[in-house]
């Protein structure tokens, strides 16, 4: 029996605060405005903004987290899937990098998006199922990203499919979550009672105000989320580290009185 918290790394205190950077190749140079085009800003952001992990695909995992001494400041995330926007149909995302190679390249943790609801939902079932085992016997974490999208499904947020998607990734075995907003706290408490001992994060999706987001943010500790995983959210803010410092007092609200 396996007793060790894998995803414990990412956490400060219990909360994780992670800075997603996938979106090149999920969404296209489109997202990457300002400095965001170069993830040695991102990572120099990580790093002194506070947060307690960084998502990367492969690519940018090889090339840049091991340069200077970034691997030894902060936790690393290797996505281990991905699909480009330009494709038209049911949604999936194939799998691209070994968790052996995540592993290799110092990742403590492997993600994998599941859309649920898709036709295609089978084969990225069957695939997060045999990268959590081969995750689980490396001593690292796998965290699913699960997202309802498709024909079958009529609104991804509802508080029902956030919900069946925070219970599938308990039922996979995932270590964490990454789910979208249900639109309300309690809603939300819902989908992280759904999930049980699965460590339950907020996707940070579009970039909203200022205010709009902190408060969401403050919905889903109040909720009992573990944390956030954010990019466009901080990123693509020209004061992108003072926003890192706003959000983390919301986090952690006892370690900034």
């Amino acid at each position: 029996m396996r007793n060790k918290d894998l995803f414990q790394p990412f956490t400060r205190n219990g909360k994780a605060m992670l800075l997603a950077y996938d979106h090149g190749m999920e969404h296209g140079p489109i997202d990457l405005i300002g400095d965001s085009y170069d993830p040695n800003y991102i990572l120099n952001l990580a790093i002194q903004g506070g947060f307690t992990g960084v998502i990367f695909q492969k690519g940018i995992a090889e090339k840049y987290y091991w340069q200077t001494d970034y691997a030894r400041k902060i936790p690393l995330i290797i996505k281990v899937n991905g699909k480009t926007r330009i494709t038209p149909g049911e949604p999936f995302s194939a799998q691209n990098c070994s968790v052996t190679l995540a592993k290799q390249l110092g990742a403590k943790a492997v993600g994998y998006t599941i859309y649920l609801g898709s036709e295609k939902e089978s084969i990225m079932l069957k695939t997060f199922g045999q990268i959590q085992e081969e995750a689980h016997r490396l001593g690292i974490a796998a965290i699913a990203w699960i997202y309802p999208r498709g024909r079958a499904v009529d609104k991804g947020d509802s508080p029902e499919m956030v919900s069946y998607a925070a219970r599938l990734a308990l039922e996979l075995g995932a270590d964490a979550v990454k789910i979208k907003y249900s639109n309300s706290e309690e809603s939300f408490a819902r989908a992280i009672k759904m999930a049980g001992r699965t460590k339950v994060l907020l996707s940070g999706g579009e970039k909203l105000s200022e205010e709009n987001f902190l408060q969401r943010i403050k919905d889903i500790i109040r909720a009992g989320a573990t944390g956030v995983a954010v990019g466009r959210n901080i990123w693509q803010r020209e004061d992108a580290l003072v926003f890192a410092t706003k959000l983390q007092k919301v986090i952690w609200p006892t370690a900034n009185k």
